[in-house]
């Protein structure tokens, strides 16, 4: 994105740089020595050498007070954005009391980790399915300059494009894979569809000198209007799969039988008997009630 605004001449893309800046401790001292300087003047005024007093008293006393109002204070993982006259002229990132000309601009951006959840999006899946999509990102400035001159509001630019990256990735794959062919899909495949996340939202973001540590999905689910059709498509498919489970094992389960009978040589049987007991087996494995023991008086020939 970044390099199509840039190369369609609508966005001069910034960098940040290294401001120029001292240390505030340094500049403190400077600033008692002034005030120590009106005081010794005051001293001067009142003890006959008024004009001589006034002078370094005044003089002294606004130099301590322009030098003053180049103070200002940075935490840990915060960074000041220096301009003159609008013209960017570096970011100051050191920590503690700091201090510049007194007519520079200093803008403060913080540079910590930020969590963001997105609402819930109504988008279509892959096969078009409406489904509910929401996502989490961890996010930060890397690139204070950018944040600040190539975006108008950076915190906003992250709100709305996180939208657009949400309902991408929920179009771009299936809900859920009923038939069986192992694609890709919203819900089974958690750690491909949130690396896909996070490089199209690094991607979108890169513009504003945003970058992103972490994402994923916190919600997921078939709209309203075809839950209720869907979870009973679920529901079948999920019976014919251990309907085919209990009958590969039942059939298993009866040829063991059948060939522990002959190779012990337990009971003849012929064609007419085996179909016979292949077909009691199956229903006693295969019913989902419990079988009824029946008593045979007679012979399978009556």
């Amino acid at each position: 994105m970044a390099e199509r605004l840039a190369q369609s001449g609508n966005l001069n893309t910034s960098s940040e740089t290294r401001a120029v800046t001292s240390s505030g401790y340094l500049m403190l001292l400077v600033v008692l020595l002034a005030l120590g300087a009106a005081g010794w003047g005051i001293s001067l005024a009142a003890g006959g050498m008024k004009l001589t007093g006034i002078l370094i008293a005044a003089g002294s006393g606004l130099f301590a007070l322009i030098v003053m109002c180049g103070f200002y204070m940075l935490q840990p993982n915060q960074g000041a954005a220096i301009t003159l006259f609008g013209d960017y002229r570096g970011t100051d990132r050191a920590t503690g009391l700091r201090w510049v000309l007194p007519w520079l601009i200093r803008t403060k951006v913080s540079v910590r980790s930020n969590n963001f959840v997105s609402e819930r999006l109504k988008v279509n899946d892959l096969r078009g399915n409406p489904i509910e999509i929401a996502a989490q990102i961890v996010w930060r400035v890397t690139d204070t300059a950018q944040a600040l001159f190539d975006i108008d509001d950076y915190k906003a630019f992250v709100i709305v494009q996180t939208e657009a990256a949400v309902r991408s990735i929920g179009s771009r794959y299936a809900y859920d894979d009923l038939d069986h062919h192992e694609e890709v899909t919203l819900r089974g495949s958690h750690d491909i569809v949130n690396a896909a996340l996070r490089e199209e939202l690094i991607e979108r973001l890169k513009v504003a000198g945003i970058t992103v540590d972490e994402c994923g999905l916190t919600h997921l689910a078939y709209a309203q209007e075809i839950a209720g059709a869907m979870l009973r498509r679920q529901q079948a498919h999920a019976v014919v799969a251990a309907r085919a489970m209990l009958v590969e094992g039942a059939v298993g389960m009866v040829q063991m039988a059948l060939a522990k009978l002959s190779e012990n040589n337990v009971v003849e049987l012929d064609d007419e008997r085996r179909a016979t007991m292949v077909s009691n087996l199956m229903v006693v494995l295969c019913g989902e009630r419990e079988a009824q023991p029946v008593v045979n008086a007679g012979t399978l020939y009556q």
